[in-house]
Formats: C-alpha cells, sequence, structure tokens
C-alpha cells in the first residue's frame, strides 16, 4: 500500500509527465492543505516564454488564489525535483509548512544540495523538508527527458 506522501508525489509525477508532453522540463508539483490537492502545477516556461513559470510558482499561485491568502500555512508542496532557489524563496514567503521532493538537483537546488533557502535562520520563516520520495520515478521522468534532447541534436533534430 502506497504511502500518503507517495500518492501525493503521484500527482506531482502526472503533472510532471504532462510538462514533457509539452516539450518542458518535466517537473511537476502539487500542494496539498488539509488532505486536498488544492493546487498542481508543471513547467510552462517555453510555453509562457516566461523564466518564472516553474511548477512551485504556478501552483504557490493557484494555492493563494484558492486560500484567498498569501500566506500557505499549514500547507505542504509536493515537487518531483528539488526547488530552485526562486521556489524555495517563494515557498519561504508563502509560509508553506513543509516541502517533500523527489530527486536531488546538485545543479541547482536550493533545499541542502547547493543552498538551503528554506532553512535558513537568517529568514522569518523554515519548511521542513523531507527528500527522496519516489526519488528513483521523478530522477528518471528527468533523465530520459534529458537523454530524448541529446539524441534528438546529434541526429541533428
Amino acid at each position: 500500500m502506497m504511502k500518503i506522501d507517495e500518492i501525493y508525489m503521484s500527482e506531482a509525477i502526472k503533472e510532471a509527465k504532462k510538462a514533457a508532453e509539452q516539450n518542458e522540463v518535466p517537473v511537476g508539483c502539487v500542494i496539498v492543505k488539509d488532505r486536498k490537492i488544492i493546487a498542481r502545477g508543471h513547467n510552462q516556461v517555453e510555453l509562457l516564454k516566461d523564466p518564472t513559470a516553474h511548477a512551485e510558482m504556478i501552483a504557490i499561485t493557484q494555492a493563494t488564489n484558492y486560500t484567498g491568502s498569501k500566506w500557505l500555512n499549514g500547507a505542504s508542496i509536493y515537487v518531483t525535483i528539488e526547488p530552485c532557489s526562486m521556489c524555495a524563496g517563494a515557498s519561504v514567503l508563502a509560509r508553506i509548512g513543509s516541502l517533500i521532493y523527489g530527486a536531488d538537483d546538485p545543479k541547482a537546488g536550493a533545499c541542502g544540495s547547493i543552498i538551503n533557502i528554506v532553512n535558513n535562520t537568517k529568514l522569518n520563516h523554515r519548511v521542513k523538508i523531507k527528500k527522496g520520495v519516489l526519488e528513483q520515478q521523478c530522477r528518471d521522468i528527468l533523465q530520459n527527458f534529458f537523454k530524448k534532447k541529446r539524441e534528438k541534436r546529434r541526429r541533428g533534430g
């Protein structure tokens, strides 16, 4: 039987797959409050021509619209990959309670890999972190996406 974190991460993975289908970097996210998914997001950087259109940013905007508040106290954000500095900062500013992610991001991760914004004691809020939920599935989606991109480039496509 799947644990609750795995159930929600599976929903984030569905979002990542939507991004991949749209030729976006396959990152997916859901936000949960009171055991209910209140927001979903996947990368839309290419579609919107917007470097801030990350899965987390889209989901945070949806969640604050849903709750009618700029604060997401008690909410949990599930992301397929460790958030970047922008998304980690937005999680702090939104006062999200916990962050659950799948795969580490050694190149841009800002929740422990390169820097840890969500637990910086100089900021006014800290976010609990749980990592490695459905890690291999999350990693595989990203690796397969970039592998296909490289193969296409090698073939001249």
